[in-house]
Protein backbone atom coordinates (compact mmCIF):
# COMPACT_ATOMS: atom_id res chain seq x y z
CA UNK A 1 0.00 0.00 0.00
CA UNK A 2 1.15 3.55 -0.77
CA UNK A 3 0.14 6.80 0.85
CA UNK A 4 0.50 10.30 -0.57
CA UNK A 5 0.51 13.24 1.82
CA UNK A 6 0.30 16.82 0.58
CA UNK A 7 1.28 19.95 2.43
CA UNK A 8 1.85 23.63 1.81
CA UNK A 9 -1.62 24.90 1.02
CA UNK A 10 -3.10 27.95 2.68
CA UNK A 11 -4.45 31.45 2.24
CA UNK A 12 -2.47 33.96 0.20
CA UNK A 13 -3.14 37.32 -1.40
CA UNK A 14 -3.29 37.71 -5.15
CA UNK A 15 0.20 38.00 -6.55
CA UNK A 16 1.66 35.89 -3.77
CA UNK A 17 3.36 32.51 -3.82
CA UNK A 18 2.92 29.10 -2.29
CA UNK A 19 4.87 25.88 -2.56
CA UNK A 20 3.02 22.59 -2.40
CA UNK A 21 4.74 19.34 -1.48
CA UNK A 22 3.60 15.75 -1.81
CA UNK A 23 5.40 12.82 -0.23
CA UNK A 24 4.84 9.17 -1.07
CA UNK A 25 5.48 6.37 1.40
CA UNK A 26 4.88 2.64 1.52
CA UNK A 27 5.73 -0.25 -0.79
CA UNK A 28 7.48 1.65 -3.56
CA UNK A 29 9.94 0.30 -6.08
CA UNK A 30 9.90 3.38 -8.28
CA UNK A 31 7.61 6.18 -9.33
CA UNK A 32 6.80 6.97 -12.93
CA UNK A 33 4.73 10.06 -13.63
CA UNK A 34 3.87 12.56 -10.92
CA UNK A 35 1.38 15.33 -11.24
CA UNK A 36 -0.75 18.01 -9.67
CA UNK A 37 -4.45 18.48 -10.30
CA UNK A 38 -6.98 20.88 -8.85
CA UNK A 39 -10.69 21.07 -8.28
CA UNK A 40 -12.58 24.26 -7.62
CA UNK A 41 -16.08 24.24 -6.10
CA UNK A 42 -18.66 23.18 -8.67
CA UNK A 43 -16.03 22.30 -11.25
CA UNK A 44 -14.38 19.13 -12.45
CA UNK A 45 -10.90 18.17 -11.40
CA UNK A 46 -8.36 19.47 -13.92
CA UNK A 47 -4.73 18.87 -14.69
CA UNK A 48 -2.28 21.52 -13.52
CA UNK A 49 1.12 20.01 -14.28
CA UNK A 50 2.86 16.68 -14.71
CA UNK A 51 6.45 15.51 -14.62
CA UNK A 52 7.81 12.24 -15.95
CA UNK A 53 10.47 10.08 -14.32
CA UNK A 54 12.95 11.58 -16.79
CA UNK A 55 12.00 15.11 -15.78
CA UNK A 56 9.88 16.10 -18.77
CA UNK A 57 7.18 18.52 -17.73
CA UNK A 58 3.75 19.46 -19.02
CA UNK A 59 1.63 22.41 -17.89
CA UNK A 60 -1.91 23.54 -18.34
CA UNK A 61 -2.04 26.77 -20.32
CA UNK A 62 -3.53 28.68 -17.39
CA UNK A 63 -0.42 28.12 -15.24
CA UNK A 64 2.36 28.35 -17.80
CA UNK A 65 4.98 30.83 -16.71
CA UNK A 66 3.61 31.00 -13.15
CA UNK A 67 3.84 27.46 -11.76
CA UNK A 68 6.80 25.08 -11.72
CA UNK A 69 6.62 21.36 -11.02
CA UNK A 70 9.66 19.47 -9.78
CA UNK A 71 10.46 16.14 -8.18
CA UNK A 72 12.97 14.55 -5.86
CA UNK A 73 13.23 10.87 -6.74
CA UNK A 74 15.40 10.05 -3.74
CA UNK A 75 12.70 11.33 -1.40
CA UNK A 76 9.68 10.19 -3.47
CA UNK A 77 8.39 13.74 -3.51
CA UNK A 78 6.85 16.13 -5.98
CA UNK A 79 6.58 19.89 -5.59
CA UNK A 80 4.56 22.67 -7.13
CA UNK A 81 5.94 26.19 -6.87
CA UNK A 82 3.09 28.60 -7.49
CA UNK A 83 3.91 32.25 -8.19
CA UNK A 84 1.77 35.20 -9.23
CA UNK A 85 -1.28 33.52 -7.80
CA UNK A 86 -4.71 34.69 -8.90
CA UNK A 87 -8.11 34.34 -7.20
CA UNK A 88 -9.11 31.88 -9.92
CA UNK A 89 -6.34 29.56 -8.72
CA UNK A 90 -8.42 28.92 -5.61
CA UNK A 91 -9.08 25.18 -5.41
CA UNK A 92 -8.22 21.97 -3.66
CA UNK A 93 -4.94 20.74 -5.11
CA UNK A 94 -4.27 17.01 -5.40
CA UNK A 95 -1.09 15.18 -6.22
CA UNK A 96 -1.11 11.97 -8.21
CA UNK A 97 1.64 9.42 -8.71
CA UNK A 98 2.00 6.29 -10.79
CA UNK A 99 3.87 3.98 -8.46
CA UNK A 100 5.61 0.78 -9.46
CA UNK A 101 5.28 -1.71 -6.62
CA UNK A 102 7.80 -4.21 -5.34
CA UNK A 103 6.00 -6.80 -7.51
CA UNK A 104 6.57 -4.63 -10.62
CA UNK A 105 2.93 -3.63 -11.02
CA UNK A 106 2.00 0.01 -11.59
CA UNK A 107 -0.77 1.66 -9.61
CA UNK A 108 -2.16 5.17 -9.55
CA UNK A 109 -2.49 6.92 -6.21
CA UNK A 110 -3.99 10.25 -5.17
CA UNK A 111 -3.29 12.44 -2.20
CA UNK A 112 -6.01 13.72 0.09
CA UNK A 113 -5.85 17.26 -1.26
CA UNK A 114 -4.69 20.58 0.15
CA UNK A 115 -6.72 23.78 0.02
CA UNK A 116 -5.28 26.82 -1.74
CA UNK A 117 -7.22 30.05 -1.35
CA UNK A 118 -6.17 33.23 -3.11
CA UNK A 119 -7.80 36.44 -1.96
CA UNK A 120 -8.21 39.47 -4.19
Amino acid sequence: QVQLVESGGGLVQAGGSLRLSCAASGSIFSINAMGWYRQAPGKQRELVATISNSGSTNYADFVKGRFTISRDNAKNMVYLQMNSLKPEDTAVYYCKMVVVSLTSKAYQYWGQGTQVTVSS
